[in-house]
């Protein structure tokens, strides 16, 4: 990656920086992964990243929208996402956000409990409505990943528990203001082995076959979530995820019926490469065998590292000088407001343009105003 950093000698740092020769590049590929194959959908994850721009960008590339929250379907909406392609999900959802889904005439409310279907049975009612739904199933299928991004345990909050399945889809299909559509699952993010997801097409396979011996409809849809990784330790070597490794788990493993759509999820592996935290160096403080290199970047702008022990990749995008030993820290009056330690940077200086690599998911979207600090604003190019 180059980064002209006299792009940034005028504008307020911290500030993002997208690259959407990358970001065209990685859904071009996503594309390519499907084969031409008709039945297979992506719904991009809003969560990883909201920026209206990126948005446009990604609609236009012919994905639908996996939402999170009522805010973020009247974003998808905004962007130009097809309303019979955006999907709502979440364990939380309110009557307000219900509501404005219905009206909207989204494709799918991603149902994660009997009440919440109850709930959304009696709001689609009151409003003379039907709502199209599929049941998020809880696989109990663990991911691997880290404890605070994974989904599919049992022990996990998220979805329908598997053992409560043929109740839940017998509760849907006989519900007056409720259209069943099919199954909805999700394990966990940031999966870089391709393995993790067969466990997932078994538990799939045999809900199925369940369901079958039930005389219970079969799914129209089948959607696998998302949950496929990036690098963050070596971002400019594999900018763009296997998708087509990705994808072919689920060709060869998954027992997909005559007609079944199949969907996909994907944020992270979308959007994490194309984003990059550009910061400046406020000050150099050594303390007695330790090298302190404070940015105006703090967890405010990338909480990632401080909430999830994640790793980015440190760039000093001024300094060519020998390597030194630093902790990078943010300015926020938190002990945790630490990017990382005992890293090998060029020597520093006030007013080094530093980066932070693969932030373009959950970056910018997770900011937050503490300690009253601004938002942080983005430059695209």
């Amino acid at each position: 990656m180059h980064i002209d950093t006299a792009t940034f000698e005028s504008v307020r740092t911290p500030i993002y920086h997208y690259d959407i020769q990358l970001l065209r590049k990685t859904l071009a590929a996503l594309d390519a992964a499907r084969h031409g194959e008709a039945n297979i959908h992506y719904h991009y994850a809003v969560k990883a990243n909201a920026r209206p721009e990126l948005l446009r960008i990604i609609s236009g590339a012919g994905l639908g929208a996996d939402c999170v929250s009522g805010g973020e379907v009247s974003a998808a909406i905004a962007a130009g996402f097809p309303r019979e392609e955006i999907s709502f999900a979440g364990v939380g959802k309110a009557d307000w956000e219900i509501d404005l889904a219905l009206r909207e005439r989204i494709g799918c409310f991603n149902v994660e409990s009997l009440p919440e279907l109850e709930v959304i049975n009696e709001r689609a009612a009151a409003l003379g409505m039907t709502a199209p739904v599929c049941l998020r199933i809880n696989p109990d299928v663990d991911a691997h990943t880290h404890e605070k991004i994974t989904t599919g345990r049992s022990e996990n909050k998220f979805g329908i528990p598997v053992e409560d399945t043929v109740e839940a889809v017998r509760i849907a299909a006989g519900m007056a203001n409720v259209r069943y559509r099919g199954l909805h699952f999700h394990i966990g993010s940031n999966v870089l082995n391709m393995d993790e997801f067969i466990p997932l097409c078994g538990r799939i396979n045999e809900l199925q076959r369940l369901l079958e011996a039930e005389g219970l409809p079969t799914a129209e849809i089948i959607n696998v979530g998302g949950g496929l990784g990036v690098s963050y330790e070596e971002p400019d070597a594999y900018p763009v995820p296997d998708f087509d490794g990705y994808v072919d788990v689920y060709r060869q493993h998954l027992e997909l019926r005559p007609g079944q759509q199949l969907y996909f999820e994907p944020g992270r592996s979308v959007v994490a490469q194309c984003g990059t935290l550009i910061s400046r160096v406020l000050y150099v403080k050594p303390v007695r065998r330790r090298n302190f290199l404070i940015l105006d970047a703090g967890f405010t702008e990338l909480i990632r590292p401080a909430f999830y022990n994640a790793y980015h990749k440190i760039e000093n995008l001024s300094s060519k000088e020998a390597e030194e030993t630093y902790d990078v820290v943010g300015p926020i009056c938190e002990s945790s407001d630490v990017f990382q330690t005992d890293v090998r940077l060029p020597g520093g200086h006030r007013g080094d343009f530093i980066a932070l690599r693969t932030a373009g998911a959950y970056g910018e979207t997770m900011a937050s105003g503490y300690n009253l600090r601004p938002l942080p604003d983005a430059i695209l190019s």
